[in-house]
């Protein structure tokens, strides 16, 4: 397969029914991209600005996302008065999914199917259900 190598250069790629397995994007400012009926199997993202991103009509399957958020307390690009702006999950089909050591606070889940949910080893301090206190249902 051909290789084609694009260094400090500004182009925009229209790039259609083509195959660009393997490919490699290093450094390289990608604001605006449009992936429209694509396999993007096996693709990994690391170190990624990723704001304001969409997904929509994805097969998510066996998808792992994790390290997930603003730099923590340490990290040198950490900045205290930095927030993460919120994410937003519609029309989800997540049965299965595991959420671990996630901080969902200030969170809320509406008109969900929650049967079966398992929620264990968790701080519930303000955790409400349909406006009543789950630790006052625990007392």
């Amino acid at each position: 397969m051909e290789k084609l190598s694009i260094t400090d250069d500004n182009k925009v790629l229209d790039v259609q029914r083509s195959r660009i397995d393997h490919s490699e994007f290093k450094m390289v400012s990608s604001t605006h991209l449009l992936f429209m009926d694509v396999n993007m199997t096996n693709c990994k993202i690391t170190d990624a600005n990723l704001s304001d991103l969409e997904i929509e009509n994805a097969q998510l399957g066996g998808a792992y996302i994790h390290n997930i958020g603003m730099p923590p307390k340490g990290h040198p690009n950490y900045d205290a008065n930095v927030k993460q702006k919120p994410l937003r999950f519609d029309d989800c089909y997540l049965s299965g999914t595991t959420i671990t050591n996630c901080n969902l606070s200030g969170a809320a889940i509406t008109n969900c199917n929650l049967s079966g949910l398992d929620i264990s080893n968790c701080n519930i301090g303000g955790l409400k259900i349909n406006g009543i206190l789950i630790e006052d249902l625990l007392k």
